[in-house]
């Protein structure tokens, strides 16, 4: 689908774009669209919509026919308090100083940054944040900076008043660990399909298949809360569905392989944007709420990095860049420059293992304690091997077209030098002209922190599953009978 396509239907807010016009002047309050954003955690593009024959979706898979499909959308980050710094405000986390995961001593923005939805706020929305389970109670924000809390009016669409459009949030915990099952629609775990970097083991397969069903959960909850929004009549409402960063799994959440920054993005509104069709454009999630801005005619903030790709005025991007920085304890730097045919890596401190110690992957991931143990007993192939190892290449290069498991690395082939070279300028571009905080070293008090109050987390959480023998045999026991293998 082209952008101009795209536009051409928006009606109102189009007219708002052509004729210039400032925030508020040309529409009064009950012709202004509102903005629902459902949030999804640790979700990947791993819906029915998007291909998987396994993962029963029908809500948002009708979601998906009756507005737009995004299937090139990427997160800046790919872990939760970094990714959402970054779309909650158009910027780069790493050009507010929200990169670690989490910051120990937030503080506020700096002058002229701000949260999306302050900009709609000002512009006579109801602004509310709720989540699902419950939406007289607020929902997950999870930013590395303070912000004034007044500016979050609500949990709820219906605290409005008469006639007042909204922005607002809806924040979904399905598809974060814990895992929830679904009983009335299991997966068959030997029906799944791994990447082939994961060791084909029934462990591994019973952890997918789990993810799997909680997608399935989720699913239900979404349709829950577009039913509750049709039966209000809210028939102007654009609804936007994305996840904060890629599913929680071992190489994917907190690194930047597609599977930790690849994120589904669905974006109905009738009568405005396109309905049962498919957009494989470039998008970076900080492209969300200068989007949702320019559809209500509000005026963006020429400082932020985020395009409204909506606008039939801005160059689609040919690149999408990431970040990941310290995660809790786990001190490390990657950055990446993708386009729609090749990713570059690049790993900071190659010495450090991918696997080094993470108190929350320690208590999460099963799989992460069973590719130790059949690494240790030689059991994996050379590609399951790979994210094991001792030390990690600088670079790295991967043709996403024909490696969409970034399995092949081309980064000392000669015949790719040259594009190599390429996307590391690309990315120390980007990294001059965004001021990327990773280049500042960070307190080391911080990353001491971290480990203290994790080491003590770890160590309760082993007496509390009984295992006395810090081994990966022990934990990978404890997982089997604890998911049935």
């Amino acid at each position: 689908m082209l952008r101009r396509d795209f536009i051409k239907i928006i009606g109102i807010s189009a007219g708002a774009m052509s004729l210039g016009c400032k925030s508020g002047d040309m529409f009064a309050a009950k012709s202004r669209p509102n903005i629902l954003w459902l949030i999804a955690e640790d979700l990947s593009p791993d819906l029915g919509c998007y291909g998987n024959r396994l993962v029963k979706t029908p809500n948002l898979d009708k979601l998906a026919s009756e507005g737009t499909m995004f299937t090139n959308v990427f997160a800046t980050a790919s872990v939760c308090s970094p990714s959402r710094s970054a779309f909650l405000t158009g910027m780069y986390q790493t050009s507010i100083d929200s990169h670690h995961h989490r910051t120990s001593n937030p503080r506020p923005l700096a002058k002229g940054n701000r949260l999306i939805s302050e900009h709609f706020r000002e512009n006579g929305y109801f602004v509310f944040n709720g989540e699902a389970d419950n939406l007289s109670a607020p929902g997950k924000m999870d930013v590395n900076f303070l912000y004034d809390e007044s500016s979050i009016e609500g949990t709820d669409w219906r605290q409005r008043k008469n006639g007042q459009p909204f922005f607002g949030m809806i924040q979904f915990k399905e598809t974060h660990r814990d895992f929830v099952r679904d009983t009335k629609n299991p997966i068959d775990p030997a029906a799944v399909e791994l990447p082939p970097y994961y060791a084909d083991h029934q462990l591994v397969r019973r952890d997918w298949a789990n993810y799997l069903e909680d997608i399935q959960i989720l699913d239900g909850k979404v349709g829950g809360i577009l039913r509750r929004l049709e039966a209000d009549g809210a028939d102007n409402t654009i609804i936007v569905f994305l996840g904060d960063h890629g599913r929680p799994m071992i190489r994917d959440k907190q690194f930047l392989y597609d599977g930790g920054i690849h994120i589904p993005l669905i974006i109905k509104w009738p009568g405005g944007i396109p309905a049962g069709k498919t957009e494989d454009s470039l998008i970076s999630t900080i492209d969300i709420g200068p989007s949702c801005m320019r559809l209500a005619g509000i005026d963006i903030p020429g400082h932020i990095h985020g395009r409204p790709f909506v606008d039939n005025n801005t160059a689609e991007r040919e690149f999408i860049f990431a970040a990941r920085d310290r995660c809790g304890e786990a001190a490390d730097r990657i950055r990446c420059v993708r386009s729609k045919k090749y990713k570059y890596i690049r790993n900071f401190h190659p010495n450090i293992p991918y696997t080094q110690f993470s108190a929350y992957k320690e208590i999460q991931y099963p799989v992460l304690h069973l590719m130790r143990q059949l690494y240790c007993e030689n059991k994996l192939n050379d590609v399951q091997k790979r994210f094991m190892a001792a030390v990690r290449p600088y670079q790295e290069l991967y043709d996403i077209e024909k490696d969409p498991f970034e399995i092949n690395d081309l980064s000392q082939k000669a015949e790719f030098q040259g594009i190599l070279n390429d996307f590391s300028g690309q990315l120390d571009q980007w990294i001059k002209d965004t001021n990327d905080a990773g280049e500042i070293p960070e307190d080391y008090q911080a990353e001491v922190q971290w480990y203290i109050n994790n080491q003590k987390w770890y160590s309760e959480t082993l007496k509390e599953r009984g295992i006395t023998n810090d081994t990966p045999a022990a934990h990978v026991e404890y997982w089997t009978t604890l998911l049935g293998g």
